[in-house]
């Protein structure tokens, strides 16, 4: 094991209101138990321990900002929300110190863990976002994020994302500005300190592993082995590809995916 291997590394999810069960959460400590060979800190920010493994640090969500108050966006989500991942900058956070991988719940973790903290040790690392095939034949992938899972150091000097985000707030969750809260991180963050996951880092389930319109009516999904982390954004959920998925339209339908259930329920 080298020096850096001996590093204590944090992972980091949240979990709040009632979509997703404590399972999610737990699914992901035992993947990461499983594939991480080096010390780690596992903290869970959440509104409900209730159902949490042992091993889990649950930690209560920080107070709302109090430069939240009267927007809209607050008036109409409450708190926690999606924002809250801009906080995760402000130093002091959970008690963080250290490399820290941010991961949504909605995962699956397929293979090596110690990459995401082997690559560009130091920097800010995040998902690239997936664009479907059909629009990327007549425009160029949008230099923005995907904040399902990134990296950074909790160790102040990202302090700044989360200090531009409280004084550009109004503009920062404005929907007419910014679509996304991954939007306005990868602004907050700055394109010079961005560095995008090697593709098989990362896999989206519905960009890399259905087919494209009308194959994916007739083949099942597939799976490259060399995938550390199997991202299910939006829909289908990782549930709803093991049954198979009729979406609104015929080129999101997927049909029954049983390596699905046997990576999920392992």
């Amino acid at each position: 094991m080298t020096n850096n291997q001996l590093v204590p590394v944090n992972i980091l999810t949240f979990k709040w209101g009632t979509l997703y069960s404590s399972e999610y959460v737990n699914r992901i400590y035992r993947g990461v138990k499983e594939h991480l060979n080096r010390p780690f800190r596992f903290v869970c920010v959440t509104d409900d321990k209730a159902g949490l493994c042992e091993g889990i640090d649950a930690v209560d969500f920080p107070p709302r900002p109090p430069e939240m108050k009267n927007l809209y966006t607050y008036a109409k989500h409450g708190w926690p929300n999606i924002y809250v991942k801009l906080c995760v900058f402000r130093p002091g956070f959970a008690d963080l110190k250290g490399p820290t991988l941010f991961l949504d719940i909605d995962q699956i973790i397929t293979g090596d863990l110690d990459r995401f903290f082997d690559y560009k040790p130091g920097t800010f690392c995040i998902i690239r976002n997936w664009m479907e095939f059909r629009k990327r034949l007549f425009r160029k992938v949008p230099f923005c994020g995907n904040s399902s899972c990134f990296r950074f150091d909790a160790d102040g000097s990202m302090a700044y994302v989360y200090e531009t985000f409280i004084r550009e707030i109004d503009e920062a969750l404005d929907d007419r500005v910014w679509s996304t809260e991954q939007e306005y991180m990868t602004h907050a963050v700055g394109r010079a300190k961005i560095n995008f996951w090697p593709e098989n880092f990362v896999r989206s389930f519905k960009r890399s592993c259905t087919w494209p319109w009308p194959l994916n009516h007739f083949l099942e999904p597939r799976f490259n082995p060399d995938t550390g982390i199997l991202c299910f954004h939006g829909k289908p959920s990782p549930e709803q590809a093991i049954a198979g998925y009729r979406g609104k339209h015929l080129n999101t339908w997927t049909k029954p995916c049983p390596w699905v259930k046997e990576l999920w329920e392992r």
